[in-house]
């Protein structure tokens, strides 16, 4: 790969509460050639998400931990730039696991090729065509039951799944309400978004608002948050009730560890049932999918929002945050400058 230099983020320590600058190894080394099978894909964008938090504790979830010393885990976009492999040409566009990289050398495993549409921004495919639509879409409609005529809380709903699931609930039929923080956000949720109603939980009381929105009690709740907000819709379950659990962004950084529902036998009482979910266990039917949020978007019934930052690898420590403090709106996208 000539005199190409790669920059990478690697993860030095395990953070107790929010990631400090010491938790993080920035490595420069060269480009190796690709083996026989294998490829070169220079990363182009690198998808932030709240889940990223989880993946560098220690001790396993539902991926096994960044190990200390390795490149930060990481979905993006880039181009096949040298190649070596029968499936993958120079040129090509792939999407997946890069990780917080310049370059990653790779035989294709956890990557897969997109062809980006005329007039369609690449940051999309990490967007409303990418993890994030496939992540609402099956949350909602598969986790969720969405129904014509339910009532449907989205907390973080001005953020990147939380943006698509309000909109593919209005498409269902039924009547959706946002909580987000801030008149920036919830003004963007009633208007472009089209949700029927938001919550301000910076400047509002959300169970007494929530009792105002949905006098006949929640259909369907997806939480991206936890926490308080979680407890304040169990407090307002209409029967049979389906919480979707997406995330917990406001427990990620808790140093006292995390704090389930002191109300959770609201469950019982309104016979409802709380599901987590991801969004690889429907790999099989992820082309069913883009292929409806793309109508949908191609028809103007959806909108997508990308919140892009334009820097070097080296910017993502501090671009991550952003999730944390509330500091993007729609999909946040670490978009690569060229060295």
């Amino acid at each position: 790969m000539g005199n190409e230099i790669n920059h990478q983020v690697r993860l030095a320590a395990r953070p107790a509460g929010t990631p400090a600058p010491e938790v993080w190894q920035h490595v420069t080394g060269p480009v190796p050639e690709p083996g026989p099978g294998r490829f070169i894909v220079r990363v182009s964008h690198l998808s932030l998400d709240p889940a990223m938090r989880g993946w560098i504790n220690e001790g396993g979830s539902y991926a096994p931990p960044v190990e200390l010393g390795s490149v930060m885990r990481a979905l993006g976009l880039g181009r096949v730039v040298a190649s070596e492999h029968p499936d993958y040409a120079v040129g090509d566009t792939v999407t997946g696991f890069v990780g917080v990289q310049d370059y990653v050398e790779t035989d294709g495993t956890g990557l897969r090729k997109v062809t980006p549409a005329e007039g369609v921004p690449t940051e999309r495919y990490l967007a409303l065509l990418g993890m994030t639509g496939l992540t609402a879409y099956f949350g909602l409609f598969d986790v969720g039951a969405v129904a014509e005529g339910d009532t449907v809380v989205v907390s973080g709903a001005a953020g990147a799944v939380g943006s698509v699931v309000g909109q593919l609930a209005r498409i269902a039929g039924a009547r959706v309400i946002g909580i987000a923080g801030g008149p920036e956000k919830t003004g963007w949720v009633t208007g472009e978004l089209g949700f029927d109603a938001a919550i301000d939980y910076r400047s509002e009381d959300v169970s007494a608002r929530l009792a105002e929105l949905a006098p006949d009690g929640v259909n369907v709740y997806f939480d991206n948050v936890g926490g308080e907000i979680l407890e304040a819709v169990l407090d307002r379950l209409a029967m049979h009730a389906r919480i979707v659990l997406c995330g917990a962004i406001s427990q990620y950084n808790a140093e006292g560890g995390m704090a389930g529902p002191r109300n959770y036998m609201n469950l019982l009482v309104y016979r409802s049932r709380m599901e987590g979910f991801l969004v690889g266990d429907y790999a099989a039917r992820w082309g069913e999918a883009v292929e409806k949020l793309a109508g949908w978007l191609a028809e103007g019934r959806l909108h997508s929002r990308e919140d892009v930052v334009d820097g070097t690898v080296d910017d993502f420590p501090e671009t991550f945050l952003r999730l944390f403090r509330g500091e993007n709106t729609g999909k946040l996208v670490l978009r690569l400058r060229s060295e």
